[in-house]
């Protein structure tokens, strides 16, 4: 007989939720494991000379937190904030070092229990996303969530080349 520890079963059941989100009608997905927290969407402080997907920063708790507009990142227009509209806090882990990013969404919709057995790989085509952008897509009803590449979405490298490609005087 095997005796089940703590380690076991948060393993058994970590990794399995998804926080799913709607941005420009389109729903997505990101692991639990990234989520810190889901605020209301309030007031963010611009930042100059950043791109448009840079929507600015907001205090939390005192730590400077970039908050990224993912409809812009996305290639869309920036959000228009609306009743739902929320900030996502992500914690995205580097090479390097850990950031603390908010997203800008439409509206949180639910947690799911996704397996990662459910998780098919992104065609090629037919996203107005970035490939690399996807981990995947799950069957869901008679449409398809995408599931999110939080750490190529939100690389703190690129987004950083985005920022120096529109700042004057930056070679990027």
């Amino acid at each position: 007989m095997t005796a089940l520890t703590l380690e076991d079963i948060a393993q058994d059941t970590l990794g399995h939720q998804h926080l799913t989100f709607v941005v420009a009608g389109e729903t997505y997905a990101v692991d639990t494991l990234v989520v810190r927290e889901i605020l209301e969407f309030g007031q963010l402080t611009q930042v100059p000379l950043m791109p448009p997907c840079i929507r600015g920063v907001i205090n939390l708790r005192g730590a400077v937190v970039p908050v990224i507009d993912l409809e812009a990142r996305f290639g869309g227009t920036p959000t228009r904030v609306g009743p739902r509209t929320c900030i996502v806090i992500l914690e995205v882990v580097d090479a390097e070092d850990t950031q603390v990013l908010g997203v800008v969404v439409d509206a949180v919709s639910e947690v799911l229990e996704i397996e990662p057995t459910q998780i098919r790989p992104a065609p090629a085509f037919g996203s107005r996303l970035e490939p690399h952008f996807i981990a995947g897509m799950v069957k869901l009803g008679e449409g398809f969530l995408i599931v999110l590449d939080v750490q190529r979405v939100l690389d703190v490298t690129e987004l950083a080349t985005v920022a120096q490609g529109l700042t004057p005087g930056l070679i990027p």
